[in-house]
């Protein structure tokens, strides 16, 4: 069995405002991330993209950082990364982020229209943070190669499905009664 798996098997459920979230290294920082965990998440990560044509990556803070500076660590593609601080810089542009437990507003830097990019992020699960990230890149005119979450947890409303957009995952699981149930193994393709 391989370890992101085993270690979603094992992963504490908690309630927040009526949504069951899994707690998890990937997307939480607790417990302990593993190097060799994180490793495996990489290296398929790597495998699953598309990162021929890429010019940069881009995730959304704060848990996407971990997992997309180690693919660039091991790709040599640089990293931006989306943050919850407004820099006020010429080019800045805002987006609306709406999850399933909270709103906030996000700001990308630095990312130009024409420039090939891949995103990269730890959960896809309301799908709102990826719509909306997804959304402001074409609106600035960048092309985004593909599109990467370690986990989808499904069951629910996913706002990037239900706007066209395409994301591979890593694995696909759902939360009944209390306890991760793992639904793909190899997450969509």
């Amino acid at each position: 069995m391989d370890q992101l798996k085993q270690s979603l098997l094992e992963a504490p459920i908690i309630e927040k405002n009526g949504y069951h979230y899994f707690v998890h290294p990937i997307s939480d920082g607790v417990p302990k991330l593993d190097p060799t965990l994180l490793r495996e998440i990489v290296i398929r990560i790597i495998r699953k993209a598309e990162l021929e044509e890429v010019d940069r990556i881009v995730t959304p803070a704060a848990m996407g950082i971990h997992i997309s500076t180690a693919v660039s660590l091991m790709t040599d593609i640089p990293l931006t990364v989306i943050r919850k601080r407004q820099y006020g810089l010429d080019d800045e542009v805002a987006i609306a982020q709406k999850t399933g437990y909270s709103e906030n507003q996000m700001y990308i830097n630095d990312v130009r229209e024409g420039e090939r990019v891949l995103v990269l992020d730890d959960v896809l699960s309301t799908g709102g943070t990826l719509a909306a990230v997804l959304d402001a890149l074409g609106e600035i005119g960048a092309e985004v190669v593909d599109t990467v979450a370690v986990i989808k947890k499904v069951g629910g409303e996913n706002k990037v499905d239900d706007a066209g957009y395409d994301v591979k995952t890593l694995i696909n699981v759902d939360v009944v009664d209390g306890e991760v149930v793992i639904i793909d193994e190899e997450g969509d393709q």
